[in-house]
């Protein structure tokens, strides 16, 4: 690749270089394409489970049992989380030797291709099991292309924050997720209001599941467009490329698998693996297990709880954040993750066991258990950032915040090995201690980051 070329790859990937920006300008442009990267990151990863998941039996034989049906829905969950690991792999490498910016661009074109594909995918009826097979393995590339999104997006805003106000920024970006959130479902009641589900033959079940796909795949070409024009690549990076390109010699990407590097690699995945239980229990397991099967709440009640339950969580992860700023991302971790094992382990407790609970205690419960437990994710992107040198950042944060969700992704499983011990509903309760104490533990062997400096000044 001749120098020019490599520039203009590393400028973006893409013919259209960012308009020139003074710093402050650049600053805000890559935190806005952080947030936004982050919220239709997650408007995309939970698509299956409120848009798709009351026509799943579009893409399924007839006459399977409920198991069945239960194991093959998941299954189009599940592989999302297992590609967003290989993207931040893939992606990382790029962002840490092409461009921050370059990654998050290829990485939101390639996730709107495939979700418009999903959104244009025929049914069983049409292409028999292939359709399902297909459904599959387009949520497992979607999760590689999603997986290097932040890869690149969350590093590049890290890297333009003012050391005194990443914590902000960090918290800001996560709150991208429950505003995903609130969105999506929004937007799912609506297709619901106007295209009625009723029957394989409405509205909703012909072509209504398929508006929230194409909403998210035009999303993400905005957000292309927007890193194309607006986002300039990061200076921080910039300034550790040698004729422009990426010193990968100074600090190989083996450097992540062994030595000092390879531990810190340890310390965070073992932060994360405590912390990924501890949310899986609330963003998968509640909504269905907690708030469906154990409380049997109706359509309405279960939506409003989680719509106040998720718009709360955007402020609070932007708390998390400050608080993390003023008192210590490690401090933080240590606090917290104890307060998760015993406070929000025993709010979690008293609503499995006290089912008639009216609407208002029960809301503000799922609400404050929802606060606590999630409140590391204020935190976290900025720490795991701040873990990392320049040189393999955005791989070190794409494969310690990615890798670290496969174990806590077969939750149900070690709920059903515990169900030998105590009631199958109490086991979660359990899975929450234990994950609030494993995250502690991961804080504690890791050091405190919140002076790192990351070279040039902001």
């Amino acid at each position: 690749m001749t120098t020019t070329a490599a520039g203009a790859l590393r400028e973006g990937g893409a013919h259209a270089p960012a308009l020139p920006q003074d710093h402050d300008e650049k600053r805000r442009s890559a935190i806005r394409g952080a947030f936004f990267s982050e919220y239709i990151d997650m408007f995309d990863i939970y698509l299956p489970v409120v848009a798709l998941a009351p026509v799943m039996f579009l893409f399924q034989p007839k006459g399977l049992s409920p198991q069945a049906e239960t194991v093959l829905a998941s299954l189009v969950f599940i592989t999302t989380l297992l590609g967003r690991p290989v993207g931040a792999l893939i992606f990382g490498i790029v962002a840490d030797r092409v461009g921050r910016r370059a990654a998050s661009i290829y990485s939101v074109v390639g996730f709107g291709i495939v979700t418009l594909l999903i959104g244009l995918l025929p049914t069983y009826e049409t292409l028999g099991l292939a359709s399902y097979l297909l459904l599959v393995l387009l949520r497992f590339l979607d999760g590689i292309f999603l997986g290097g999104g932040y890869t690149g997006a969350i590093p590049l805003a890290i890297e333009y924050s003012q050391k005194e106000r990443r914590g902000f920024v960090g918290g800001l970006i996560l709150a991208g997720f429950p505003a995903a959130y609130v969105s999506i479902n929004l937007i799912t009641m609506l297709m619901f209001t106007l295209f009625p589900l009723a029957g394989p033959g409405s509205p909703y079940t012909v072509w209504g599941w398929r508006i929230p796909f194409i909403v998210g795949a035009a999303l993400a070409g905005l957000l292309a467009l927007y890193y194309i024009h607006k986002v300039s690549e990061s200076e921080v990076w910039k300034t550790k490329t040698r004729d422009g390109a990426a010193q990968a010699a100074t600090l190989p990407l083996s450097s992540l698998l062994s030595g000092q590097g390879g531990r810190d690699l340890l310390q965070v995945l073992l932060l994360m693996t405590g912390f990924w239980t501890t949310q899986n229990i609330i963003t998968i397991y509640m909504p269905t297990g907690l708030l469906v099967k154990t409380l049997h709440l109706s359509g309405i009640a279960l939506t409003a709880t989680l719509m106040i339950c998720y718009t709360v969580l955007f402020v609070s992860y932007i708390g998390a954040g400050l608080l993390g700023q003023a008192i210590g991302r490690r401090r933080f971790f240590v606090i917290v993750g104890p307060v998760i094992a015993t406070l929000g382990a025993g709010i979690l407790y008293t609503l499995t066991v006290t089912p008639d609970l009216a609407f208002g205690p029960r809301a503000l419960l799922v609400t404050l258990l929802a606060v606590i437990v999630t409140s590391p994710w204020g935190v976290i992107v900025t720490y795991i950032n701040e873990r990392f040198a320049t040189d393999v950042r955005a791989t070190g944060f794409g494969i310690g915040f990615s890798l670290s969700v496969v174990i806590p992704s077969f939750y149900a499983f070690y709920m059903d090995w515990l169900s030998a011990l105590m009631p199958l509903a109490l086991t979660p309760v359990v899975l929450m201690a234990i994950g609030g104490l494993v995250g502690m533990v991961g804080a504690l062997i890791g050091p405190e980051t919140r002076d790192v400096d990351f070279g040039p000044a902001h």
